[in-house]
């Protein structure tokens, strides 16, 4: 199977055109007319990852965030991302980049945020898309009944990759929470619209104190912040899915999620009670 059509049925499920105009989304590095057998699944595209993908024999690495969000003049081996483009390049694996089109999708990393962490039933977005009501940032759903914030914290820690970062959550441990608000990766930019939205807790990654500290002041929904890494792995088996089965000849395409943590923290320490 040519890389060309891997990358149509990629775009066919996340469209280039709902990226954020900042964005960098799209192939990366490769040759559309190269072979691919094999796709490895990441959230980060870092040496880590390339150590697997090499390791495992991929043709094609599709990665959650881009290589080059901003623009460069030089790929030079120099710098770390220019050593990852020489070694990805002189070994034929290319690389693939689905970042805010696929937050949007429908379903997309919200989608599969909100199912691990135990919604179930219908989803809606926090934002819909205006061209489409059924997609857009972040989703918002119901558990099966009402539990207590400390044990919805437990069950999402449960159901989200383990991290160093862990899950820490703001507001009275015991209060009942039913309807939830998710947005894979940083959220804090939905906090006005997550708290108009009458949810009773909204599950996301890299709250900042003061944000968090004034929402918190206003009365409304607990919070739950979760490792940036982790609030965005569960989509990749999801896309996966989805991308085998789109692809002509499916049967010839293998896909792998790389289960590498590539989270930014790596060590917690707590000092003396």
């Amino acid at each position: 199977m040519r890389l060309s059509h891997v990358i149509a049925a990629l775009d066919e499920l996340y469209p280039p055109s709902w990226a954020e105009s900042w964005d960098a989304v799209g192939l990366v590095c490769g040759d559309p007319d190269q072979e691919v057998g094999r796709v490895l699944l990441a959230v980060d595209p870092v040496a880590a990852v390339v150590d697997e993908a090499l390791e495992w024999g991929a043709d094609l690495v599709v990665c959650h965030h881009p290589l080059l969000l901003r623009g460069v003049h030089s790929v030079a081996a120099t710098t770390p991302k220019g050593r990852l483009i020489h070694r990805m390049i002189a070994n034929g694996v290319a690389l693939h980049t689905a970042h805010t089109n696929a937050d949007v999708a429908g379903p997309g990393v919200s989608d599969a945020l909100a199912r691990a962490v135990g919604l179930t039933g219908e989803l809606r977005p926090i934002v819909p898309a205006a061209d489409d009501p059924r997609r857009g940032l972040g989703r918002i759903g119901e558990l099966d009944g009402p539990v207590t914030l400390r044990e919805f914290a437990r069950r999402a820690a449960v159901g989200l990759p383990s991290t160093t970062w862990g899950l820490r959550a703001a507001g009275d441990p015991d209060r009942a929470v039913r309807t939830v608000a998710v947005c894979g990766g940083a959220g804090d930019s939905l906090l006005d619209t997550v708290r108009a939205a009458g949810v009773d807790v909204y599950l996301t990654a890299d709250l900042r104190h003061h944000p968090a500290s004034e929402f918190a002041e206003h009365g409304g929904p607990a919070l739950v912040d979760a490792a940036h890494w982790a609030t965005e792995w569960p989509w990749l088996a999801d896309a996966a899915r989805r991308l085998t089965a789109a692809v002509p000849e499916a049967g010839k395409l293998e896909t792998r999620v790389s289960t590498i943590v590539t989270d930014a923290w790596s060590l917690h320490a707590e000092g003396e009670q």
